[in-house]
């Protein structure tokens, strides 16, 4: 497979083509798994947001299907061990690991949680696992009532700073009007923003097989992918090696573009969305590594204004109290204040934990 011109993919795989039966697909899960590992190859990082934990539980549970959602929680807790068990049976002939993360909305509406979150992520890629995401189902009660990973893998995408997001169901994209209604409806290759003319074709949400959903919420997804810099692929998963013939342009999908850069979009939401609520006062030293590209060490700090939690916004002053810049710190004002000064090898021994060497890192900051 030749490389993308992404460094960073989102997939989501909707239950319909996880599940077959009453157990995953395996051929499918196979043919993911060797598409992934020939992305890695070339070099991009692949993360899953994977659906079909309620699907499995409800076999293995022998649940009906219902609507109530003490009932969807059961199944999606015994039947999402069985959803990373396939997935680790699938990537492991390519020596790969899978990584399990379950997250809500909240993981990526709290800045502390999606700090934690992407942190977790970033880790993972780096040690080379697949991180392999679902809501949780078990204990999310709003999420349920929703129901889609559509929107959720949209917030992924926002939080790892992905270019790419690959929304994998049952239809080969948007359609001018329903397909399977009208034989007239045309194939929409390509949309350059998402006006309110093209998010009524999608019509409402509705039920599609197993899952929930429908083409609204994969439009809403590509929204919150659009807005942070994330251009969205919508296409079918059917066939052999999916990922494979879309991303080389075989299979017929609708692209949906992005609004700038991952990086743009996240530094502009620091700069423009977040109000700071603290200050941290640096020295000209740590001021002229700034303006190099250096993230904020806390050996170049010399004092730490106001209260502030991990994940806030604050300040950065140089020593005639003039902005330098602002970003979200990864310590807490207290824990701040004790590393003051401190090199890298230093912080754990003050803490008796470490985040990392950095206050605040480059990937999180915005020069003024």
């Amino acid at each position: 497979m030749a490389a993308p011109p992404f460094r960073r993919l989102v997939v989501k795989l909707g239950s319909a083509l996880v599940t077959s039966g009453e157990g995953t697909d395996t051929a499918f899960l196979a043919g993911i798994a060797e598409d992934v590992a020939a992305l890695r190859r070339d070099g991009t990082e692949i993360i899953l947001v994977s659906s079909g934990a309620v699907a499995l539980g409800r076999s293995l549970l022998a649940l009906p299907r219902s609507a109530r959602l003490d009932s969807k929680q059961a199944a999606a807790a015994a039947g999402q061990p069985l959803l990373m068990q396939a997935w680790g049976r699938a990537l492991a002939p390519h020596g790969l690991v899978a990584a399990q993360l379950l997250l809500t909305a909240h993981d990526s509406e709290d800045r502390r949680a999606f700090l934690n979150a992407r942190a977790t992520i970033a880790a993972l890629l780096k040690a080379g696992a697949v991180p392999v995401i679902n809501e949780n189902d078990s204990t999310a009660t709003a999420e349920l009532r929703v129901g889609d990973n559509d929107r959720l893998s949209a917030r992924v995408a926002q939080l790892a700073g992905a270019d790419l997001l690959i929304l994998l169901s049952d239809i080969d994209g948007l359609y001018t009007a329903d397909p399977s209604r009208d034989p007239e409806a045309s194939h929409i290759p390509h949309v350059a923003a998402l006006t309110p003319d093209i998010m009524a074709l999608a019509g409402d949400a509705l039920t599609e097989g197993l899952g929930t959903g429908g083409m609204r919420t994969k439009l809403e997804a590509a929204r919150i992918a659009a807005a942070a810099g994330c251009t969205t692929l919508i296409g079918s998963g059917a066939g052999e090696r999916p990922l494979a013939r879309l991303l080389s342009g075989e299979a017929r999908s609708t692209r949906i573009a992005a609004e700038g850069s991952p990086a743009r979009a996240y530094k502009a939401w620091i700069a423009g969305t977040l109000g700071p609520v603290g200050a941290v006062r640096i020295d000209s030293g740590a001021a002229a590594a700034l303006r190099r590209g250096s993230s904020l060490l806390p050996a170049g700090v010399t004092a730490i204004d106001g209260r502030f939690a991990r994940g806030d916004c604050v300040r950065i002053v140089d020593e005639n109290g003039i902005e330098q810049a602002r970003g979200l710190s990864r310590y807490d004002a207290e824990e701040a204040a004790r590393m003051i000064g401190a090199k890298g090898a230093d912080i754990e021994a003050r803490l008796g934990y470490s985040r990392g060497d950095a206050l605040i890192h480059r990937d999180d900051m915005v020069l003024r």
